[in-house]
């Protein structure tokens, strides 16, 4: 993988009952399930963290059962975006920072927030979040600081080297996809997810950052169709093209997980990109 180091496929999560016999082996414990998954992809997108914080000693784990090269993106939780819907959100950012997130290491890729299809672009309540954002693994960890007590855990600070520290949007309202918006995103650094929907939700191209970030939810039918070796190779070049410009890093997941579509698809662009999968530890 490393000839290619800039691209990451993987999938929204990896922990599916559906995908027990069908990807995963008969009899493969489920404590292995990631282990299994991160042999035979790079990356994958962490989304428990969207339900509910985390423990360090479970990003830890995750981090220890994984190839060394191996990268997770982490999920926001849904209470900042969804329940308080970016307001007055700095002590909920500061629990989700100090709750483990910095425990990955240099496992650690972008961190997705994920609108809900409700939330408007209101300028000044998303320049505020945005501006809040932690750009270093420092930074995350001095916001990580503030944190309440609704944090349950000991709260995991050490932000090792001080790596940077990359944001992504996906937004489901078409307000977002306006020049304003998108003159924010790009104020802020933040890469505007292109994201794959069926149609339901807007889907734009639009390069905000120095790094793309891809969400494949079906493209036929939401979160259950497959995507077709055709329709997988015009997705390779699109990544293709958008890693030769400026060789931008790219990170691309498949959530159609309902028909355990997500692992296979995923796997099939890794080899259409000619992706070697991880090296063993």
């Amino acid at each position: 993988m490393r000839e290619i180091a800039g691209i990451r496929i993987g999938t929204s999560g990896w922990r599916y009952p559906p995908w027990r016999r069908e990807f995963y082996p008969e009899g493969l414990a489920q404590r292995r399930e990631l282990e299994y998954l991160s042999r035979r992809l790079n990356s994958v997108e962490l989304n428990g963290s969207f339900y509910s914080l985390q423990t360090p000693d479970r990003y830890r784990a995750w981090a220890d059962q994984t190839p060394a090269d191996f990268v997770f993106a982490v999920k926001g939780g849904r209470f900042i975006t969804h329940l308080k819907q970016l307001r007055d959100v700095e002590p909920a950012v500061a629990n989700f920072f100090a709750s483990g997130v910095l425990a990955l290491g240099e496992k650690l890729g972008p961190v997705l927030w994920q609108l809900p299809a409700r939330l408007e672009f209101d300028p000044d309540r998303v320049e505020t979040f945005l501006g809040l954002l932690p750009r270093t693994t420092i930074e995350a960890a001095a916001l990580g600081a503030k944190h309440d007590d609704k944090l349950k855990t000991p709260p995991h600070l050490e932000p090792g080297k001080g790596r940077p520290l990359r944001h992504a949007l996906e937004v489901r309202h078409p307000s977002f996809v306006t020049p304003g918006a998108l003159d924010l995103l790009r104020q802020h650094d933040v890469a505007l997810v292109v994201a794959d929907t069926a149609g339901r939700w807007p889907y734009r191209e639009d390069q905000t950052t120095d790094f793309t970030y891809v969400r494949l939810h079906g493209d036929v039918e939401l979160y259950t169709s497959g995507y077709t070796e055709s329709a997988l190779r015009t997705w390779a070049a699109k990544i293709t093209a958008w890693h030769a410009a400026g060789h931008r890093d790219v990170h691309v997941f498949f959530d159609n997980d309902v028909k355990v579509e997500a692992p296979r698809n995923a796997i099939t662009l890794s080899n259409l990109l000619h992706l070697k999968p991880p090296p063993e530890q």
